[in-house]
Parts: C-alpha cells; sequence; structure tokens
C-alpha cells in the first residue's frame, strides 16, 4: 500500500480557555488523494460533528460526509458529492426531514466548507503564492451558512478573500513548522482568519487566529506515518 497517514490535533483556545478540540487523520493516497476524518468537538455549544472528506491531488472535492448532534441530539446528516460543476447531497436533518439537493455551479468548486477548522486550510491550497496579492476563492460551497455549521447539513454557498502573506516559521505544542500564511478577509480587507499550515503536499494546520470570535486553534499533537 502507498498511502502515508498523518495524526494530529487541534486545540480551540479562548481566552487560554479550552473551549474545543478536533482530532484529525489524514490519508494521502499514492494517486495524491487525501481523505481527511475529523472529529469536532465545542463545549460551549455542546455540538459535536464527524466530517470525512476526501479532495483530490489538487485538493477539488470529491465527496463528504456530515453528521452533526447538539446536546447529544441530532441535528442532521448528508452525503455530497462534487462532479464538475455540480454539487449533490442527500441528507436527513431534523428540521428539513429527508432532502435530495442538487446545485450547479459557473465553474467547478475550488473547495468545500464542511466546517472542521482543519478543513479551513484548504480552501486556499489553490490560490497563487503570491504575497500580499488579493484573490478570490470562489465557487465554494458549503454544508452550512453559520459560521460554526451548527444548521442543516445542506448545500449552501459562500465566497471568501483571502491574501497569501509568504512563509513563516511556526511553533507549537507540537513543535515548530515551517508554514504557509494567509489571511480570510472581510470586505473592508480586516482579518476574519490569520492562519499557517505546513509548507508541503498535505497543508496540515498549525494555527489560526479568528480575531471576530477572540479564539485561537492551535496544533498540540502531531505524527505522521
Amino acid at each position: 500500500m502507498q498511502h502515508k497517514t498523518t495524526r494530529f490535533k487541534v486545540l480551540y483556545l479562548r481566552d487560554n480557555q479550552e473551549w474545543g478540540r478536533e482530532w484529525n487523520v489524514l490519508t494521502t493516497h499514492g494517486n495524491g488523494d487525501r481523505t481527511m476524518r475529523c472529529l469536532c468537538e465545542m463545549d460551549d455549544r455542546e455540538l459535536l460533528r464527524d466530517v470525512t472528506y476526501t479532495v483530490d491531488r489538487d485538493f477539488r472535492p470529491r465527496d463528504c460526509f456530515n453528521r452533526v448532534t447538539i446536546k447529544d441530539a441530532l441535528v442532521g446528516t448528508a452525503w455530497f458529492r462534487f462532479a464538475a460543476t455540480r454539487v449533490e447531497a442527500e441528507a436527513f436533518t431534523v428540521a428539513e426531514g429527508r432532502v435530495s439537493q442538487v446545485m450547479d455551479f459557473p465553474e467547478p468548486p475550488i473547495s468545500f466548507m464542511p466546517h472542521p477548522v482543519a478543513l479551513d486550510i484548504w480552501h486556499w491550497a489553490r490560490i497563487a503564492p503570491d504575497p500580499g496579492r488579493i484573490q478570490v476563492c470562489a465557487p465554494l460551497p458549503s454544508s452550512s451558512p453559520t459560521p460554526y455549521g451548527t444548521t442543516g447539513p445542506l448545500i449552501a454557498s459562500h465566497r471568501l478573500r483571502v491574501r497569501f502573506n509568504g512563509r513563516q516559521t511556526i511553533t507549537t505544542r507540537a513543535g515548530s513548522f515551517d508554514c504557509l500564511h494567509a489571511t480570510y478577509l472581510k470586505p473592508d480587507d480586516s482579518p476574519i482568519l490569520d492562519m499557517w499550515c505546513t509548507d508541503d503536499d498535505d497543508r496540515v494546520m498549525v494555527r489560526m487566529d479568528w480575531p471576530p470570535e477572540k479564539s485561537i486553534f492551535e496544533l498540540v499533537e502531531f505524527a505522521r506515518s
């Protein structure tokens, strides 16, 4: 077998207090496909999210499973499929019942947003590494229009503006990493998310700062086999 496996854990921190955590297992296949398995816990919302998401060697989405519970009660579960410019979903949610969805875009989606923070890094994997230039990540379908992904999961659509900042070495509790650094921006160019990922083919999240929510997401465990 030609795949490699990366396991890592991210803590959600606000005022240095832990309010959530995320366990991730990334399989990188011999053909370049990547599958990320994410288990996310948010203490303040009592939210638990299970996601299995696969992209091709260029980080284009292939398929995704997403299941969300709040206070141990099901919110919804869905399977998403991506084919050229079309996104399909087969879902069951408590609010909407059984749902089949199809959404067409003018061009193939650049990424997909199922809401684990480890996957927020991958939305800008295809932008040009041109420091200071503001670029657009679109089309960008998602599983929920809310910031924490608390609805659905059903097909929604986002549009992100991103600025690539360059390369930087970042140290966390998991060690020191050579990173790529980028920022998601509001229309007035103020930061939404400031983020760093490993400067390699897998783009593992190392750190993310979320100023509007006064939160930091930090890599605390990392192992690769």
